[in-house]
Formats: C-alpha cells, structure tokens, sequence
C-alpha cells in the first residue's frame, strides 16, 4: 500500500511551497487534520493527493504542474484563520479547497478568503449560516444544507416509528443549524422532544447533561456532534451510566473513531444519517477503482467522493480560466461544473484540458454526483442511512 501522502504533499505540509517551479500552479487545500475530526482525514488527504496526481500525470495545470498546499485548521476557528492567512498571503494560492468542518470553513471565508477575493469549495461544510453569507460569489460547497439533513433526519426517526427523542447539540455552527432544523421538522410532523441540551465542546464530562435528558424519559437519544469530540463522550458516557442504549446521529458521529471507543455491539441499534452519492454511479466506481489501485483500500471511506471531487473542481476552474488570477476563479468554477458542455469524470483530466485547450465547456460529474450551483453556492443532493457494519458502517437507504 502506498503511503497516506504524496511527497508534494508531505512538503506542503511542511511548509514545502518551494517544490513549486516558476511554472507551476499552487492550489490551496484546507483541511482539520488535528482536532476532533482528525480520524476522518487520512482517505481525504490521499483522495485531494489523487486529483493532483491525475492532473500532474495527465498533462498537467495550466502550462506546468500542480502543487498542492495544505493548511490545517487544527479544528478550530483561530487555528482556519491563521492556515488560511498563511495560503493567502505567503503562498498566494488563487483557489482554495476546503476547509471541513462547518464552523472552520466559515471563520476562514469571512476573516481571510473573502477579503482576498479568494474562491472556496469546501465538500463537507454544511452549516445553514454558509448559505446567506455575504461572500461576493466566493463560497461553495458540494454537500446540501443542514436544512436538508436536519429534515430528512427527523423523517428517518419517524419511519423508525420513533415519535418521542431526547436530543443533545454541540454549540457551534455545524450543530445549532442542523439541530434546531432537526427538532423543528420532527415536531411539525408529530414527533416530541422530551428534552432537549445544548452542549458545549472539549469537555471531560457530559454526566450532567445526560442526566437532564434522561429525565423525559425517551428510549433514543440524537446526538449531533462530533465523535472525535463531544459526541463520542456523550454517547459512551450515556453507555456507562446506564442512561441511553440507542442513538441516532448525524454525519459528525458516524465515525469510525466510535466504534473502536465504545464497541459495534453497543451500537447495534444505532443509525445515522449523512450526506452520500447517488447509487450505482458510474462515476463513483472509477474514482474508487483508481483510489485503491493507489491507496489499496480506503475509497468507501466518508466523503472520499466529495473531496476528490472539489480537488478536481478547483483543478478544473484554473484550466478553464487559463490563469492563477484569483479574480477568474468563480466564473470558471461555475462553468465547470454546470450543464452545458461535454461530460466530464473523475480522472478524466486529458479529456478535459483537451475541451478546454478547443473552447470547448466542460460539464463535470463526480462520483458523488453533479454539481450544479444555486446563487448562494449550494447544491442539492442525498442523504444515506448507515448502521453500524462490524468496524465500519453500512449504507441502508438513500433519501432526497
């Protein structure tokens, strides 16, 4: 198997943007490789690695190579502020992917890369704030709305035959807005909530708040937050103490983190909702053929998809501008990925330079679907139900 990470990238990491020659195209790649979801990054860094090898084996970005650049965030809002600044300003990177996290993603849009005209494709970011955000046609996402997931989530309980929850949310941007978005459709649709605890992050014990939303005497608890985090010790520590035995969660819990930390048995009757792609994708099956002839296994992995996707997007966004200049990136990024022009796929880069190279548009589809952009930088898309699947989890259902 080959290693997590490219020597590119591995540089960049390090600071390494002098591996770029004069002509060479830099693009940013944010990432929350330290912090509470740290355990999902290593597929998400070999799928982003995967984009730029493809593009560097197929002819290449622009007239050179392309570099990436990686800033973590360490999950936290300073830590995006001081990564992103650094991609701005020091390496000058005139599109960025990422950041990850909802409430990263956000504070280095607003603080930095809207400032400094920057475009931003973040494929996880889901929060409901990034949809109204004044951000001059910046900011993108490939993933929907919390206000989707929170909605399906609440139809996913009542299908269940759930109609009585107690439901705890961590206090950032990624949690109020699909929890209360949660909370307001499944009692509009019949559904109560017995009790209901907004949580705050990094702490040691969550025994206090557990104890409050026992009390209403639900049999489920919803969990919205992260496992790396809050959400994993709440729902261990709701194990321990004999409080909840079932939890339903969203795509922040399902991680793979959990069930190593609290076991697959004890959550047997768990379920989770996430963002997914559509199925039988043809797309799909390339990128996950081409990432585990590379990697050797990892390409089911959550949103592997989406993050080689935007990689590749932001890739396609330079080509099609046939320039670094920040200015360009927006207008190229939307004509990329939006009807009309050839079809386009993972890993089809030479087709793609080609088109362009004649005048020709361009439209990609990526293995977690198309990406076709509202005013507000939003797409539509699935939802998919996992269980937990021995150590790792199992997609059940797609819902839209």
């Amino acid at each position: 198997m080959k290693k997590c990470m490219t020597f590119v990238a591995a540089m960049a990491l390090l600071g390494g943007s002098a591996v770029a020659h004069a002509a060479d195209t830099k693009v940013g790649v944010l990432m929350d490789i330290t912090g509470p979801i740290a355990s999902f990054i290593p597929p998400l860094q070999n799928a982003a690695n995967l984009a730029v090898k493809q593009v560097n084996d197929q002819g290449g970005l622009l007239d050179g190579k392309a570099v990436a650049i990686y800033g973590d965030t360490t999950g936290s809002s300073q830590g995006a502020v001081d990564a992103a600044q650094k991609l701005a300003n020091v390496e000058n990177v005139p599109i960025v992917m990422g950041a990850l996290m909802s409430g990263t993603t956000i504070a280095a849009a607003e603080a930095v890369f809207i400032p400094s005209g920057i475009v931003q494709i973040s494929p996880t970011a889901t929060s409901p704030a990034m949809t109204d955000m004044k951000d001059n046609d910046l900011v993108y996402r490939i993933v929907p709305s919390d206000n989707f997931q929170g909605q399906v989530l609440a139809q996913m309980v009542l299908d269940e035959g759930i109609d009585k929850v107690a439901v705890t949310y961590v206090n950032n941007d990624y949690g109020v807005g699909i929890g209360q978005t949660f909370m307001d459709a499944y009692k509009k649709a019949g559904g109560e909530i017995v009790a209901e605890v907004k949580h705050e992050e990094k702490k040691n014990s969550y025994r206090s708040e557990l104890a409050t939303l026992a009390k209403g005497g639900a049999d489920q608890l919803v969990v919205i937050a992260y496992a790396g985090d809050s959400g994993g010790k709440i729902v261990k520590q709701s194990i321990e103490g004999g409080l909840f035995t079932n939890f339903i969660g969203t795509d922040g819990l399902r991680d793979e983190l959990l069930i190593k930390d609290v076991g697959a048995d004890a959550l047997k009757t768990s379920f989770f909702s996430s963002p997914t792609s559509p199925a039988d994708n043809p797309a799909q099956k390339t990128l996950h053929d081409a990432f585990n002839a590379e990697y050797g296994s990892g390409a089911d992995k959550a949103f592997v998809d989406q993050t080689y996707d935007a990689t590749f997007l932001t890739l396609l966004a330079i080509e099609k501008a046939g320039t670094a200049d920040r200015t360009a990136m927006a207008a190229a990024l939307r004509d990329v990925a939006s009807a009309p022009g050839e079809k386009v796929g993972p890993g089809e880069w030479a087709k793609a330079k080609a088109l362009l190279k004649d005048g020709k548009d361009i439209d990609y589809d990526g293995a977690g679907g198309s990406y076709d952009f509202d005013a507000n930088g939003d797409v539509s898309g699935l939802i998919g139900k996992f269980v937990v699947d021995g150590d790792t989890y199992k997609q059940i259902a797609i819902f839209q």
